[in-house]
């Protein structure tokens, strides 16, 4: 038998601690919310009501403005107060959330006690004397009301919600991970090791993950924990490691990851079972020709209409393919005098893969006569590779690469990339990779906000495709983990990371933002001269 497990996560104390009760005539789902909004309330009160507004914090009484602030800002959290009487000096806390979504949202604030944002707040149809606590927290979004704020009063919940408004809630948040204690940095990590004597199953994780039911967790994701990831080899998310007294034991891995396979695991935890090697598939008895060096050229010349995959063993892609062609080559064997399947791993017999320019896996070449024809990126399963070979036709023209289609994205190299935005006042740069998803799905909504900001000669929307030549060494240099990544410029300089939506309105607003506060500057100035 072991220790009671010890329930940890990198994030602490984020919720509220206050308890919730259901009370006469409401569901228990009814007072939950209204005491999480009863309890943020009290927070964002005690904060609006400080002596003294942060400049971050927009003040805004007039409708006029109001509307403004909307049609300029695109991302806006609008406190609506009772009144403006001094209270907790908390306004600390919003500040500096305003400093940590600079450009990417806002905050605004309107007194509803004073004259004028009495009327302000009339015509918007806003009461927060209505409130249990005098205010009310509304969050717009591309002009138009959004959604009441409803989460936790705190730095990272806020900033969270502001930086991804649709996104869903942090962690922490989530009843289910009430039992789970959320770490935020190495310290408290090495204090959590030292102190306890329970065994720990800790879950290193990305902000991409959606973990709910295991027992501890740390999003390592940062490059400050870069160290720490070493240390414990975690080379992907989510990766778990297992603890007894403050000593690393194992990873736990090739098991479930349902709560119900955690748990029974911990009864008798045990190191990872080692596992089979794989058959090369050149060993496995495959009706494929498996081609070398030496006798690439001369099978060829033997077979007139040769259709080969080139692969490497590691690649997954690879690896869902070989059944389906497997099983086209025991068809196609049958008759001499069809086409024959042969396979070349191009991590070992370089030179060949060198020799056809291959850069990709699996690339399937079609040869006729000993001469490359075709390249036939749409073959990958059994039937329509059957089908292909029995009419071999030229395959349809390649898709354009991003870099090759006209529009307003400038595409920078490792050659011209600081020169450029060395001259641009605001820029957003997309750091990409042709072949991931997500970059492909980003494609099209960041082209249309090129577009957008076209005629403007100090904004720019740049991309750097992070596979070619040295730009791999200008993504390393530039922050890139993962793609897409976005930053942004000033004249050169990294400003920040962009971590809003990824969609015409995220990349738009965000760009509005930036313009919106240089035309606030310029007025400013005009003032004051």
């Amino acid at each position: 038998m072991t220790a009671p497990l010890s329930v940890v996560a990198l994030s602490a104390q984020l919720h509220p601690n206050s308890e919730w009760h259901a009370s006469a005539g409401k569901t228990d789902g009814e007072c939950g919310r209204e005491s999480m909004l009863s309890h943020h309330r009290v927070a964002v009160s005690s904060a609006l009501q400080a002596a003294k507004v942060s400049p971050l914090i927009e003040k805004v009484s007039d409708h006029k403005d109001f509307k403004k602030l909307l049609r300029t800002r695109t991302n806006v959290l609008v406190l609506y107060t009772k009144s403006a009487s001094s209270g907790d000096a908390q306004l600390k806390l919003l500040s500096d959330v305003a400093q940590a979504v600079k450009g990417q949202g806002t905050i605004a604030w309107v007194n509803c006690g004073d004259s004028e944002g009495r009327k302000l707040c009339k015509k918007v149809k806003v009461d927060p004397s209505s409130k249990t606590n005098g205010v009310d927290v509304l969050h717009y979004k591309d002009g138009t009301f959004h959604t009441e704020y409803n989460r936790p009063a705190t730095f990272k919940s806020i900033v969270a919600f502001l930086k991804d408004p649709s996104g869903p809630p942090l962690w922490e948040e989530n009843p289910e991970a009430k039992d789970v204690v959320h770490i935020e940095s190495e310290k408290d990590f090495r204090k959590l090791l030292k102190r306890e004597e329970r065994p720990i199953l800790m879950m290193f994780y990305a902000p991409c993950e959606s973990p709910l039911s295991v027992l501890a967790g740390m999003n390592v994701h940062p490059a400050e924990f870069d160290g720490l990831k070493q240390e414990f080899s975690v080379k992907g998310y989510p990766t778990f490691c297992y603890f007894e007294k403050g000593k690393f034991m194992h990873h736990y891995e090739n098991y479930g990851a349902t709560s119900k396979d955690i748990a029974d695991w911990l009864k008798n935890p045990q190191p990872p079972q080692p596992k089979t090697p794989e058959v090369p598939w050149s060993e496995s008895g495959s009706a494929v020709f498996h081609l070398t060096e030496e006798s690439f050229d001369a099978f060829l010349e033997e077979h007139p209409s040769v259709l080969v995959m080139f692969y490497a063993p590691w690649c997954g892609h690879c690896k869902k393919m070989k059944p389906e062609f497997d099983e086209a080559a025991e068809i196609l064997n049958k008759d001499p005098d069809v086409s024959v399947l042969a396979a070349v791993d191009a991590t070992i017999h370089k030179s060949i893969g060198e020799r056809f320019k291959i850069s990709g896996f699996p690339t399937v070449k079609y040869f006729e006569k000993g001469e490359e024809k075709y390249t036939l990126p749409q073959l990958r399963s059994k039937d329509k590779i059957i089908e292909w070979l029995q009419n071999p036709q030229a395959p349809p023209p390649p898709e354009k690469s991003w870099d090759e289609m006209p529009s307003n994205v400038s595409h920078l190299g490792a050659e011209d990339f600081r020169e450029f935005l060395k001259k641009k006042k605001h820029a957003l740069v997309m750091f990409y990779a042709p072949w991931c998803p997500h970059c492909k799905n980003a494609v099209p909504h960041f082209t249309t906000a090129a577009e957008l900001f076209k005629e403007d000669r100090k904004i720019a929307y740049a991309a750097v495709d992070c596979t070619k030549g040295q730009n791999h060494e200008l993504c390393k240099q530039e922050g890139v983990e993962g793609y897409p990544t976005f930053n942004y410029y000033n004249y050169g300089k990294f400003s920040e990371k962009y971590n809003g939506e990824r969609g015409e309105a995220g990349f738009t607003g965000f760009m509005r933002n930036l313009r919106g506060r240089d035309q606030e500057k310029v007025g400013k100035r005009k003032e004051e001269l």
